[in-house]
């Protein structure tokens, strides 16, 4: 076995600059640590390097995703269309909203939404279509927003993986509907926790402002600042889903840093692809013909189990021996117990998406990772297959 005595190399770590270290620190001594001017900030800086009129900074992206579907007031048994892979949060929302999950299969190369199996699924109680960027490269936008409009129904785009991604030389955020991207610390460029909403739709910007903030007219920078007013109106029941001060002061430098994170990100995508491309045991991900930028939020291949003598769970075991980390992005959501017992989701029903799921990886992929990190992961691997070292 190689060499298990060195330090464990996570799946993932965050970057983060002095600078940013910094601006938290300065925030934490201003004695304004939630909502307010980083925030504002923040928001400003997101609508200038998404090219997008308005951006609302949240706790997460799942609670973005529930802010918009509830802004669009589902009814009960309302459809929302969406994807089997994902993290279970986009099928949750939809649930918590009153409405109701249909799933089309995935593209076996990319693991994204099968965009030619949409129309089918769509029936008179469609609502919206919520395609995800898995791992950070576009869904075929196109024809996609060619059927919204011709079916009259909304596009939410769950780009958690997206920020910095491009479809046609258009950055996601930039076009279409409405965009919601995470800011979780695996997550291309984090705040800690959060994420954020953007759209094109002043009405949408508007009910998701009032939404995230229990529904007031005016938040808590606007009420206890020297020219505020602390009487204020309930307009909606709304929810507590405001970014703070603290998490937008690394925000601000992460997003500066966020072009050069992915161009590392890329670099190191490009060493594996050329590392892996030989290797039997693994199926690497493919690439759209369209044109795109993709961000690299993780890479991951399939293994394949014949060639590789073992499955992805004993691969990903083997690894945390050898002090490497991997993670598993992600297993159909349809096959979680829930969506098994109240939508009669079973295996078989979306065949693309169980193969990827029951054979993907996520190897080590981040910033701050080094070629030499990348030759540890590249030499585990062939260690645990028994292959011989280059």
């Amino acid at each position: 076995m190689v060499n298990s005595n060195e330090a464990f190399l996570p799946f993932s770590r965050p970057s983060i600059s002095q600078e940013a270290i910094d601006e938290v620190v300065s925030c934490i001594k201003s004695g304004w640590i939630t909502t307010g001017p980083r925030v504002k900030q923040f928001e400003e800086d997101l609508k200038s390097y998404l090219h997008a009129p308005f951006a609302l900074a949240l706790t997460s992206a799942t609670a973005g995703l529930h802010l918009v579907l509830a802004a669009l007031e589902l009814r009960p048994g309302d459809e929302v269309i969406t994807t089997p892979m994902t993290f279970a949060a986009t099928l949750n929302v939809i649930v918590l909203t009153g409405g109701r999950p249909v799933l089309v299969d995935v593209e076996p190369g990319t693991y994204n939404m099968d965009v030619a199996r949409v129309e089918k699924a769509i029936t008179g109680r469609t609502r919206a279509i919520m395609p995800v960027h898995f791992a950070g490269l576009p869904v075929d936008l196109d024809p996609l927003y060619d059927l919204a409009d011709r079916r009259g129904l909304r596009v939410i785009e769950d780009a958690a993986h997206a920020i910095g991604t491009e479809y046609k030389g258009r950055r996601i955020g930039s076009f279409g509907d409405t965009q919601v991207f995470s800011f979780h610390p695996n997550k291309n460029m984090t705040t800690g926790e959060g994420g954020c909403v953007v759209t094109r739709d002043e009405k949408l910007a508007s009910d998701v402002a009032l939404l995230r903030f229990h529904g007031m007219d005016r938040e808590a920078w606007n009420r206890f600042g020297k020219k505020g007013s602390q009487h204020y109106e309930i307009i909606a029941p709304g929810y507590k889903y405001n970014m703070m001060d603290i998490q937008a002061a690394l925000g601000l430098h992460q997003l500066k840093q966020l072009d050069g994170f992915i161009a590392r990100r890329t670099e190191l995508v490009h060493r594996y692809q050329r590392l892996l491309k030989d290797w039997p045991e693994w199926s690497l991900p493919a690439a759209p013909a369209y044109a795109h930028h993709h961000a690299w939020h993780l890479f991951t291949p399939l293994i394949n189990p014949a060639a590789a003598r073992m499955d992805r769970d004993a691969f990903m075991q083997g690894m945390k021996e050898r002090n490497i980390g991997t993670g598993l992005h992600y297993r159909a959501v349809h096959l979680y117990p829930y969506y098994r017992e109240h939508f009669g989701f079973k295996r078989g029903d979306f065949p693309a998406a169980e193969t990827i799921s029951d054979r993907i990886v996520s190897l080590p992929l981040f910033p701050s990772m080094t070629d030499a990190d990348q030759d540890r992961v590249v030499a585990a691997m062939a260690d645990l297959f028994g292959r011989k070292p280059a």
